[in-house]
């Protein structure tokens, strides 16, 4: 019986002598077709006493016969039978059973169409091989993706020499393509790697070097030169290789995948493709097809390569100057505040801020001087300590400079703020508890006194602090020993009292809100710090430290304080003091980007709101920006003038400007004071 199958424009022509022939896709089929539209076992040809049969095996597509899907039906000689894109066109006129029969000129005239029909098969294969090979090769050349070119390749082979399956190997040297690849070690060479490992159903084979030749392959890229048989099991080339005999394998070709085939090449790979079930499968024009894919994917291989390499390069210039870019700006951002930093530094330099380190308190103003030289004093004794001052001008930092600079340095420094607990809570925190003092005592804690023992507890807000709590406290500072709530014992305690409030305690002695004994006991030596309204010249230095610190907090670079800015802030009262103009600071670090603007500016500080009620300091007059600039400049020479005695050249100095500067501003503001210093005359 002969069969000519037409599967995407391909003519093939079998004689089979069989009573059953199979078709489908798998590959134990008489008939195997590629197509995704036929089932794996999709029909069966049958030949009995009664005649031929065409059986459907229940697919999924069905087997059309004479235009009608047929579940079995008998056959007539020429008839033609349709699945999925593939047609199947029978002969058996010519014998029936072995027997053969007479040809009349109409059989004759029919075989030389049939002669004529296989030339035209054979010219529409080379044409089609040509169409496939030529979108191959373009396919090849545009696809950038390593991955996909390689599968491509070896679909493409698979395609044009009707394999059952193909394998590529490449050395170690190229970037894995492929997840699963793996290695096939060749003595005495580069160990190849299973890059791709397909079927002719454009499906992946698992577990690939155990599917394919080692020896085949090895010898190929021993020799750098293409490989064909037409029954491997027999090729006496490979009697002594077991992967031939273990796989049974049947058609094989293999070529090199190289730049060159000149002598000393180097073989990059391997493209392997076989037929394990029918012999002779292949011939030296398919081996020839092969070749040329193989030059083909060569080219395109290391065209992939390159434009792969390009794009790292790409990524990695582009990954360089993005951290090239973060560290100008990180760069940036620390000259801006060491600028910041160097400009309090400048500032601080240019007077005499005592013999101890006060680093922590910003300011160059001479009511700041002031509070220096009262700390210089007051450091060097061990007598409790009242600081006064507005809420926000820093009274915290006045105790921590006094301890740390002092000779309790190296104990504890605790702190307290009054006004924040209730009686039970502050006299459990001060003066600590036993177990089971009272409900949730689960156990003993020690209060503040003890815990400062040796050094310094600084009591905030002492003046909200109740009489009852005022009467324990002014007990355990006469007898200078602690007793917990809730126990009998005793404890000695060697405590530094540095206390701080917001009020006139001498007013609250005389309301009668504060007792007067304790009111004496905590002020031995006094310190009154000024607010931020009268050192308006500190200002701008406070305002830039504390950007720069919230722009740190904020990891983000400190942003410029134009000169209107800081005009603006200067003018401003402040009621809030140093806390105020620093929440101002964190405010604009968020807001701002590379410089502030006036609109950055929060509307109470643009409005210039006066001074509190409670202030000391004058209200703020309405004018404008430069009047306010003015301003500042005139009463800052003023305060440098008067802490330098009228001595002109250090209170330039001081200032920061050249003596030249000043006289100029001194003429400008009508504060000439004469034509010689005091200390030159």
């Amino acid at each position: 019986m002969k069969i000519t199958v037409v599967e995407d424009g391909v003519r093939t022509e079998l004689e089979l002598e069989r009573s059953v022939v199979t078709i489908g896709r798998a590959l134990d089929n008489d008939i195997r077709l590629a197509s995704s539209q036929v089932s794996r076992h999709h029909c069966r040809i049958e030949t009995d006493s009664e005649g031929v049969w065409a059986l459907d095996l229940g697919s999924s597509n069905g087997t059309m016969l004479r235009g009608q899907r047929v579940q079995r039906a008998r056959l007539e000689s020429g008839d033609l039978i349709k699945i999925g894109r593939a047609t199947i066109t029978l002969d058996f006129a010519t014998a029936r059973g072995g027997e053969t029969q007479r040809l009349d000129g109409a059989a004759l005239a029919a075989l030389s169409d049939v002669g004529m029909a296989t030339l035209t098969g054979e010219a529409q294969r080379e044409r089609e091989n040509l169409r496939i090979f030529a979108r191959l090769t373009r396919e090849l050349l545009r696809e950038t993706d390593l991955g996909k070119l390689l599968r491509g390749i070896v679909d493409g082979a698979l395609l044009l020499v009707r394999a059952e399956r193909g394998f590529l190997l490449l050395d170690e040297s190229l970037p894995q393509v492929a997840d699963g690849a793996a290695d096939l070690e060749l003595p005495g060479q580069l160990p190849l790697k299973v890059r791709v490992a397909r079927s002719h159903d454009r499906e992946d084979i698992p577990i690939p070097t155990s599917r394919l030749s080692g020896g085949i392959v090895r010898s190929v890229q021993e020799s750098r030169a293409p490989l064909l048989s037409v029954d491997a099991g027999r090729d006496p080339r490979f009697s002594g290789m077991n992967s031939v005999e273990d796989l049974r394998l049947r058609s094989v070709m293999c070529v090199p995948v190289a730049t060159s085939l000149e002598r000393g090449a180097r073989v990059e790979g391997v493209l392997y493709v076989d037929n394990r079930l029918q012999e002779s499968a292949f011939g030296p024009e398919d081996l020839e097809l092969l070749r040329l894919v193989a030059d083909q994917a060569s080219l395109a291989i290391r065209n992939a390569r390159q434009m792969g390499e390009l794009r790292e390069r790409a990524e990695r210039l582009s990954a360089s100057a993005r951290k090239i870019e973060l560290l100008n700006e990180q760069l940036g951002r620390k000259v801006r505040d060491r600028d910041s930093e160097l400009s309090v530094v400048r500032a601080e330099l240019g007077r005499e801020r005592g013999r101890y380190d006060y680093t922590a308190i910003v300011g160059a103003s001479s009511g700041l001087r002031r509070v220096f030289q009262q700390l210089d004093r007051i450091i060097e004794s061990d007598l409790p300590v009242l600081v006064q001052g507005e809420s926000g001008t820093g009274k915290e930092l006045i105790a921590r400079a006094i301890h740390f600079n002092g000779a309790r340095k190296d104990k504890a420094f605790v702190s307290e703020n009054c006004a924040a607990l209730p009686d039970t809570l502050l006299e459990s925190e001060l003066f600590g508890h036993a177990r089971g003092a009272f409900t949730g005592a689960h156990k003993a804690k020690k209060g503040l006194l003890e815990q400062a023992d040796g050094g310094t507890l600084f009591l905030d807000e002492i003046g909200d602090m109740s009489a009852e709590m005022q009467k324990k406290l002014l007990r355990v500072l006469q007898e200078g020993e602690v007793r917990a709530i809730g126990s009998e014992e005793r404890i000695k305690v060697d405590v530094r009292i540095i206390a701080a409030s917001h009020r006139n305690l001498e007013q609250l002695v005389r309301e009668g809100r504060f007792r007067e004994d304790l009111y004496y006991r905590i002020h031995v030596l006094k310190v009154e710090l000024p607010p931020l309204r009268e050192r308006r010249e500190d200002i701008p230095l406070l305002a830039e430290a504390l950007l720069a610190r919230a722009a740190r907090e904020a990891n983000r670079p400190a942003a410029v304080l134009p000169r209107e800015v800081l005009a603006a802030l200067a003018s401003h009262d402040w009621p809030g003091n140093v806390r105020e103009l620093e929440n101002e600071m964190r405010r604009i670090a968020v807001l701002a980007g590379d410089e502030v603007r006036l609109e950055h500016l929060s509307p109470a500080v643009l409005e210039r709101r006066p001074a509190s009620t409670s202030g000391s300091g004058p209200a703020a007059e309405a004018g404008s920006i430069r009047d306010a600039v003015a301003d500042l400049e005139r009463r800052s020479i003023e305060a440098a003038l008067a802490s330098c005695s009228g001595n002109k050249s250090r209170a330039a100095k001081q200032l920061g400007i050249s003596r030249f500067a000043l006289q100029r501003k001194l003429d400008k503001y009508g504060l000439a004071t004469g034509d010689d210093d005091p200390d030159e005359a």
